[in-house]
């Protein structure tokens, strides 16, 4: 008898502002979740800026995912997002994309943009499966390693994407 692997269940949790309070679950996370995270004093400094935002997952009492993001004038930028390990594949890392997508509007903010290791592949995967798109390769990206990242958009209009025209090396060739 071969057993066949169960999906987890879905969790449903509660999207909130991020507090100061929350920080030890946060580096948790973080720490959890990442080769090179990112130590306590790179999250205050960049939550002190005026157009950083950092929101928080919560199942129950618990934080179980993150995202720091900013606000520019026509898109949001994630600078850091995870989620907890034991609550990887249970829709919370869906949840809050969807929460940010919400704050998307055609009339200012039209885009989501982030970079992703080009090692991360499973964080590509469900950049993927999220809508968002590869456009640009940024090299060595990530001085810690000297690794590549790619650029990734969602696109609230889809229509746009005819627009977009792809920016990467063989693109560039052909170009000249």
């Amino acid at each position: 008898m071969s057993t066949v692997p169960t999906a987890k269940a879905q969790v449903r949790v509660h999207i909130r502002w991020m507090i100061r309070r929350d920080m030890p679950e946060v580096l948790a996370i973080e720490h959890a979740s990442f080769e090179f995270p990112w130590c306590e004093e790179e999250f205050l400094r960049v939550l002190r800026q005026r157009n950083c935002i950092g929101m928080v997952a919560e199942y129950g009492e618990r934080v179980v995912g993150f995202m720091i993001y900013e606000l520019h004038k026509n898109k949001l930028h994630v600078l850091d997002f995870a989620t907890h390990p034991e609550f990887r594949r249970q829709g919370v890392g869906r949840q809050m994309v969807a929460k940010l997508v919400g704050k998307l509007s055609s009339h200012r903010r039209t885009r989501i943009a982030l970079c992703v290791r080009e090692t991360n592949l499973f964080g590509q995967l469900f950049l993927r499966i999220q809508g968002f798109r590869a456009i640009e390769v940024i090299r060595e990206q990530y001085p810690d390693t000297g690794e590549d990242a790619y650029l990734m958009h969602y696109l609230l209009d889809e229509s746009m994407l005819e627009d977009a025209a792809p920016s990467n090396r063989i693109a560039k060739q052909f170009e000249n």
